[in-house]
């Protein structure tokens, strides 16, 4: 319980079943996401005087609370809008997507829209994310990111160079990669290709992984027939596991820690919602090398604060790695300025009064250009 937030919990009471249809399940589980917080709220129609309705897009939960709070304008987070082409879901052609899943993208955006004709005004994180809703909405979204604390994501220097029962030489380069789960949406079978080349050429080195052995995003285990797309991915060439570590999940302050210890941190990504890890990375300082999709371009920019890849470029990832872990120092101004972009422009301390403005411009019924 945090001091001063009162918590009213609401449970759905159903949701999709095996007899719903495939493309409608989303909007089904959705609907009863909505009617659980209506009638959580319910009682309180009397005696609650919201000044602001605040949800995160897509789940329904302020499509009913107009009935009992007619007079409280409602404000969304719109994080992703689905489509079927030249999106996420087709951008790896490895990958046969069914057709159903192409069909069902586009109904999944149902409660999405329904929000967007609820809402006063929305927000999404980056430019990019708001691109992907329908022109007609431009107006109602704005484009605020949700900010990175730097006083946890920082660079820290005379880092002992440990990490559990492995300890490092300062000769022995570190290359790091993160992700919540080890899938293709992230690149994780890619970023495996490129390290092979990286350590076979370059023997002195050591890759950190950190993340969760799941598939978060996409349908991985759908086309392969192994438990995990990591025991897929170990199976497709013989990999060196004494030069690649899976440290599992961290806590934030041992991540940075970890971020800090670091020459080269990559990042890779379909056209999808932006990872914090690679705002993270880049508020430690990291020399990030991310792939040249969006949104990694509207953060990363070649040359100046970090070094961008194709996606599918393995062999060119592993060669643009080479040559940073050949001479970090030469490469440490792309960290300084990765943390330096943070900082101006990320860092909680600008973000949150733009969004303590927003939040209070929309409360008071007041107009705001996006």
């Amino acid at each position: 319980m945090v001091e001063g937030i009162r918590k009213i919990q609401y449970r759905p009471k159903r949701g999709a079943t095996a007899q719903t249809h495939y493309c409608s399940r989303t909007f089904e589980n959705a609907i009863w996401h909505s009617a659980g917080v209506y009638e959580a709220l319910r009682p309180y129609r009397e005696t609650l005087r919201p000044d602001l309705i605040i949800g995160h897009s897509g789940f329904g939960s302020t499509l009913f609370l107009p009935e009992l709070f007619p007079d409280t304008p409602i404000l969304n987070y719109f994080e992703y809008y689905y489509r079927p082409h030249q999106s996420d879901m087709d951008f790896r052609p490895e990958w046969a997507t069914p057709e159903m899943n192409f069909l069902r993208s586009r109904a999944r955006n149902a409660m999405i829209l329904l929000d967007l004709e609820n809402c006063v005004a929305g927000y999404a994180p980056t430019q990019f994310q708001k691109r992907l809703f329908p022109k007609t909405y431009d107006s109602k979204i704005h484009v605020l990111h949700d900010g990175i604390d730097v006083g946890v994501w920082r660079r820290q220097e005379n880092v002992e160079r440990t990490v559990g029962r492995h300890t490092f030489s300062p000769e022995t380069r570190i290359v790091t990669y993160v992700s919540r789960g080890f899938e293709s949406m992230r690149g994780f079978d890619i970023f495996m290709r490129a390290a092979k080349r990286i350590y076979e050429k370059c023997p002195d080195v050591v890759f950190l992984v950190v993340g969760s052995n799941r598939v978060c995003y996409g349908g991985d285990l759908n086309y392969i027939k192994e438990k995990t797309f990591l025991d897929h991915v170990l199976k497709q060439e013989d990999y060196d596991l004494r030069k690649i570590l899976f440290l599992g999940r961290l806590p934030p302050k041992e991540l940075a820690r970890v971020l800090s210890l670091s020459d080269l941190h990559i990042y890779l990504t379909v056209p999808f919602v932006l990872s914090w890890s690679l705002l993270n990375a880049m508020a430690c300082g990291c020399v990030v090398l991310g792939s040249n999709t969006a949104p990694v371009t509207e953060f990363i920019q070649h040359g100046k604060n970090g070094l961008l890849c194709d996606f599918f470029d393995a062999d060119g990832i592993a060669a643009a790695a080479e040559a940073v872990l050949r001479d970090p120092r030469a490469y440490r101004r792309l960290g300084d300025a990765a943390a330096e972009r943070i900082k101006c422009d990320y860092s909680l301390e600008q973000i949150l009064p733009r969004l303590v403005d927003l939040y209070t411009a929309v409360a008071a019924g007041r107009t705001i250009a996006t």
